[in-house]
């Protein structure tokens, strides 16, 4: 039995006790990293093509988008995650982000799109503000269409001159 020298100094020092990140930390690091391979996973081809990784981490996302099986599944995905923990997840974070930066801003566009394709079709004033912000913009078939689409929402035809808007208001704010 040992006896603690009730003269000796005991102080704490917090700093020389540190042995680096908790145990909870380390799992959710590597949860972090499992979630980032997942998004690997479940990018789109085009995308995926693009994204630079390692050679082996490439194979094995590729792999991992073959498998179908909930078992193997997530043993591949944990494969994965161990393999991230191997590299700087950094740059490949900042790819995701900008293929969804992307998307986020494409989604912005067709909505503002949506927006005006109504606008136009209810008001016969937001034509000379579109006109104005777009002027390269055929106007007379751009009426036209307006017109037309009018008729189909009041004869219940099928929306034609409708999506034809939208598709010149897309290729006028792509051009502008």
């Amino acid at each position: 039995m040992r006896l603690i020298d009730p003269d000796a100094d005991l102080e704490f020092d917090p700093d020389s006790v540190y042995d680096g990140p908790s145990k909870s930390q380390k799992k959710r690091e590597v949860e972090a990293l499992q979630d980032l391979g997942n998004e690997l996973v479940k990018l789109p081809d085009a995308q995926f093509k693009r994204i630079e990784l390692p050679e082996e981490l490439r194979e094995a996302v590729a792999a991992c988008r073959k498998i179908t099986q909930n078992s193997a599944l997530r043993r591949q995905r944990q494969y994965i995650g161990k393999l991230m923990r191997g590299i700087d997840p950094a740059p490949i974070q900042a790819q995701l982000d900008a293929f969804k930066g992307v998307s986020a801003t494409e989604n912005a566009k067709l909505h503002q799109a949506e927006k005006w394709r109504d606008r136009l079709i209810a008001d016969n004033e937001a034509l000379t503000i579109f006109l104005d912000s777009y002027p390269e913009t055929d106007a007379t078939r751009l009426r036209q269409l307006i017109r037309n689409a009018r008729d189909e929402a009041a004869r219940n035809k099928p929306p034609k001159a409708f999506r034809e808007i939208f598709r010149v208001i897309r290729e006028a704010m792509q051009a502008g």
